[in-house]
């Protein structure tokens, strides 16, 4: 009696997993899974002068709004070749007055020969180089204050510190990276399609994106809706990184789908899953397949 009931046990088993992975790998014909990750822009920032940084005022994990002042290098020089140009400018100017005033002044007494002509040209050729340093001198001083403009950073973009390079003390050079930060749009996920499956996904099509965390209030996944934005024109050998149920070196496509409802939850590299309803994309009313008839091609 107990070997029929573990026979009957045993046979009941197979029946449920023989079940259970044809109804796995069957699916829904009308759904497509791909696998990817998330991708988010980032940006490196650095002083676009050399000079000693006085403050860093952002910690790792800070957000930041866009044209938010975050780092401040010492000015003091940057301030005084300020006020060399700007004491050069206003120097020029009172000579080109001087001189323009001059030759509007003595220009009309050349056609009486009261003055010479050698005196007109010298007149006239002070004139124009009073001008020409004066116009030297405002480039000079607007140079000088991009100077001091540039002692200071700003956030380019709505975002979150993910690296403070530097401290304040530090010495550092024009273009050495202070700060990176992670722009808070926009947010996409690369994922990778099979050739088979190339033909039912198309630019603007909605899918839903699922990451591994589960949302504490619904006790689901947590869910959120995008587009596919770019579909690669060239094929490409998959990569390791990606998930993939066929042979990685079967040719792939890579493609962009961009989130629209972002949040804080979703991160840089985060696994996610990309659900695409095939069936929303079918057309109620295909054409007829072209029978042969005149003008057919044989």
């Amino acid at each position: 009696m107990k070997k029929k009931i573990i026979a009957l046990i045993l046979i009941l088993i197979i029946i449920g997993i023989t079940v259970f992975f044809l109804t796995r790998e069957k699916g829904n014909p009308n759904q497509l899974t791909l696998y990817g990750n998330i991708e988010i822009r980032q940006v490196d920032l650095s002083f676009q002068v050399p000079g000693i940084i006085e403050k860093m005022l952002k910690e790792e994990g800070d957000s930041v709004k866009k044209g938010e002042l975050i780092a401040i290098l010492d000015a003091k020089d940057y301030k005084s070749n300020l006020e060399k140009t700007t004491a050069e400018v206003e120097k020029t100017l009172a000579i080109k007055n001087d001189s323009v005033e001059k030759f509007d002044r003595n220009a009309p007494l050349v056609e009486d020969d009261t003055i010479s002509k050698q005196e007109y040209d010298t007149l006239k050729n002070t004139r124009d180089k009073s001008v020409a340093d004066y116009n030297a001198s405002v480039a000079a001083k607007n140079y000088a204050q991009n100077q001091l403009d540039y002692t200071k950073i700003y956030a380019p973009d709505d975002g979150i510190v993910m690296v403070r390079v530097q401290e304040p003390g530090a010495t550092v050079n024009k273009g050495q990276i202070v700060y990176s930060i992670s722009k808070n749009k926009p947010v996409w996920v690369r994922a990778y399609i099979n050739e088979t499956d190339l033909g039912n996904i198309k630019y603007g099509q909605k899918v839903n994106v699922y990451t591994d965390s589960t949302n504490p209030s619904t006790g689901q996944k947590r869910t959120y809706k995008g587009q596919i934005g770019f579909i690669s024109p060239v094929a490409e050998f998959t990569p390791k990184t990606v998930q993939s149920t066929d042979l990685r070196t079967d040719l792939v496509y890579r493609i962009r789908v961009y989130i629209d409802d972002i949040d804080e939850y979703l991160r840089q590299g985060m696994p996610v899953t990309i659900k695409v309803d095939l069936g929303a994309n079918i057309d109620p009313s295909p054409q007829p397949s072209p029978t042969r008839g005149e003008g057919a091609a044989p």
